[in-house]
């Protein structure tokens, strides 16, 4: 059993810098990282319960947040964050080195962040909810189980080849045993192939996770903000049902939802029973290009967001979508005085 002041630390090596973690529940542990090398590797060599999956510093799920000392980059190694989120002291631990002695707060406890679990799911469902983007509904197969937060996601096994593709889940956690997921279609592309071509019900997937530290902060009362592009609606929907499910009062919700083109727009039904049930939630939708049609705007997601008004500096925000779409929200939340700390992102890369 844990003690809030146990340390992991042995004889360090020459060089080491001691690297203490800081778990929410008060526990803290130290370990020696060498000279150059991922304080991630070091901290999973030593033991400790520490969340990731990719190890390459793309997918976020070592996320921390640096309360003392400095770090680098590993060489030859590359970071999905942006520079505002370094500036708030935000690190992925797998592509970051101790440049001397330092401390990083984790938002798990030292039993660890969610366990990594691997199952069987069958196809119920597969539609095509827009011209490029498919929405797939899976069951868990009896005996399967995983467990997530709203904003987290999984991986699946491509059927009849050795790839894995990773999607945000568009369910809640009391919607198990079954999942939902929203998939843009590529052109070529190996999940997208099975999809339109040889996707049946009852067909067979294989998953793991959770994974992702993008996930719903559990009783924000403050105001919040959702901007998604594309398919980075999934856990946004996931995040509202969340909300909606809860008891007690529920904050405001401000969603800015956008896609390419009108022929790209999906769950405009799903979004109105949403703001039915909840009537504090608003939500904006926008096309990048063409006419602007009934209650559909023509620009980005980002820019309608602080038009009706200042924002509550108390806000919390979710962005989620491609890239240069979650950069340009990030720095346009921040100009309109919302801390970095509140501002929480995904961003879907192309496998």
């Amino acid at each position: 059993m844990l003690t809030p002041t146990e340390h992991d630390l042995a004889a360090a090596p020459p060089g080491a810098a001691t690297v203490t973690f800081c778990f929410s529940d008060g526990v803290e542990r130290s370990v020696a990282v060498p000279s150059g090398g991922s304080i991630l590797a070091a901290g999973l060599e030593a033991g400790l319960p520490l969340t990731h999956q990719c190890r390459s510093g793309t997918c976020s799920s070592c996320l921390a947040t640096l309360t003392a000392g400095d770090t680098g980059p590993v060489p030859g190694s590359n970071s999905s964050l942006f520079a505002s989120e370094m500036a708030a002291g935000k690190r992925l631990l797998c592509v970051s080195q101790a440049r001397g002695d330092c401390r990083f707060a984790l938002d798990y406890a030292s039993s660890g962040g969610e366990q990594v679990t691997t199952a069987q799911t069958f196809v119920n469902t597969v539609e095509r909810v827009a011209a490029d983007v498919m929405r797939l509904e899976l069951e868990l197969a009896e005996g399967s189980w995983i467990d997530f937060r709203p904003g987290q996601f999984i991986q699946l096994s491509v059927p009849g080849t050795d790839q894995t593709r990773s999607y945000s889940i568009a369910s809640t956690p009391a919607q198990l045993p079954k999942i939902e997921l929203l998939v843009r279609l590529i052109p070529g592309g190996v999940m997208s192939d099975w999809l339109l071509n040889r996707a049946a019900a009852d067909a067979v997937v294989e998953i793991a996770g959770p994974y992702g530290a993008f996930f719903l902060r559990e009783g924000e009362k403050a105001p919040h903000i959702m901007i998604a592009g594309g398919t980075g609606l999934a856990p946004m929907m996931a995040m509202i049902d969340q909300i909606r499910a809860r008891p007690g009062r529920k904050p405001q919700i401000l969603l800015s939802f956008g896609c390419t083109s009108v022929a790209g727009l999906f769950h405009r039904e799903a979004l109105a029973l949403r703001q039915h049930w909840l009537p504090g939630l608003q939500v904006h939708l926008s096309v990048d290009h063409g006419a602007a049609v009934d209650g559909v705007r023509v620009g980005n997601p980002v820019e309608v967001v602080g038009q009706g008004g200042a924002l509550d500096p108390a806000s919390v925000a979710y962005l989620c979508g491609p890239p240069g779409m979650v950069e340009a929200a990030r720095g346009h939340l921040e100009a309109l005085g919302l801390s970095p700390e509140n501002i929480f992102s995904e961003r879907f890369v192309a496998s």
